[in-house]
């Protein structure tokens, strides 16, 4: 069953790639909405020290997942309710990418494959021929002072352009857990404040991440899976070292990024909002955080 809805909504993608339309032409369904909205805390743990503006943008070349539409709508509901940020655009258009002075930060929500080209007709070529400015215009926006929010499968992406790779952290290599347990590996970070130190089961689609760039040389890692309580077996990687969340620091600008958000259900896991929306605060330079790499 689940091989064959994978199939159906990769066939979806396909087809909708081919007939150049929008990888986000889903919205969230309403029931969904109400589930997260319930979840969202009530305040943030740092006072903007301005009004934040946030470009949260969904396009996906590669996979498209079906949390992408829920995803955003759960940062808009997150800055409305807690006045940490507003969402003043979502788009999946890379055109938004021609003119980025008007935002301190970009949340890149599940954006797999070569996410600043769309497929098909004049749109296509046209974003093809802007795609070295546009990759140029994302990675000045980070090193001159802004901020970069991954969420999950933003790391399924852009395998041939190292620079990327490097400004977010890390590359997808594969996804072979499910339910685990957390660690907390910087419990001094108030971007974990929410978890007092203390370790947490969690069940999302986990990814693992290639041997470069990730390595605690190059993040700082925030959370990671506790190999030994997840009772993992088959090890993926051979220092059995699998981040699940970190920040880092980019030229001026700050990278915060985590691999959860896969899966519907995560967007109305209070434990989920709650860190997101911290992360999200440190990426625009409202909350400090400790990001000095965690070492080898």
């Amino acid at each position: 069953m689940l091989l064959r809805s994978r199939f159906a909504i990769a066939c979806g993608a396909w087809l909708a790639l081919s007939w150049g339309l929008t990888s986000f032409a889903a919205e969230a369904k309403p029931d969904q909405v109400e589930k997260m909205e319930k979840a969202l805390p009530e305040s943030a743990p740092a006072k903007p020290k301005e009004p934040r503006k946030i470009l949260v943008y969904t396009h996906a070349s590669g996979f498209v997942h079906s949390s992408i539409a829920l995803g955003a709508k759960t940062f808009e509901k997150l800055g409305e309710k807690t006045g940490a940020w507003k969402v003043t655009k979502v788009s999946d258009d890379p055109a938004v990418f021609d003119d980025l002075k008007d935002y301190d930060a970009i949340v890149l929500e599940s954006t797999t494959g070569d996410f600043l080209v769309v497929q098909g007709n004049d749109k296509g070529k046209e974003s093809k021929e802007k795609e070295p400015a546009r990759r140029q215009a994302l990675l000045d926006f980070v090193h001159n002072g802004k901020g970069l929010v991954g969420i999950h499968a933003a790391t399924d992406a852009y395998y041939d352009w190292p620079a990327y790779g490097e400004l977010i952290g890390g590359a997808f290599k594969e996804h072979p857990y499910h339910n685990i347990v957390i660690k907390v590996d910087d419990p001094k970070s108030p971007i974990n404040a929410q978890f007092n130190g203390e370790e947490f089961k969690f069940s999302d689609e986990i990814y693992v991440f290639r041997p470069v760039p990730y390595s605690r040389a190059h993040d700082h890692v925030l959370l990671s899976v506790d190999v030994e309580k997840s009772k993992i077996e088959k090890q993926a990687r051979e220092d059995k070292d699998y981040a699940v969340a970190w920040i880092r620091e980019a030229g001026k600008g700050r990278v915060f990024y985590t691999l959860l958000g896969h899966s519907e259900e995560t967007y109305w896991n209070p434990i989920f909002l709650k860190f997101v929306l911290a992360g999200t605060q440190y990426a625009l330079g409202d909350l400090k955080a400790d990001a000095s790499t965690s070492g080898k």
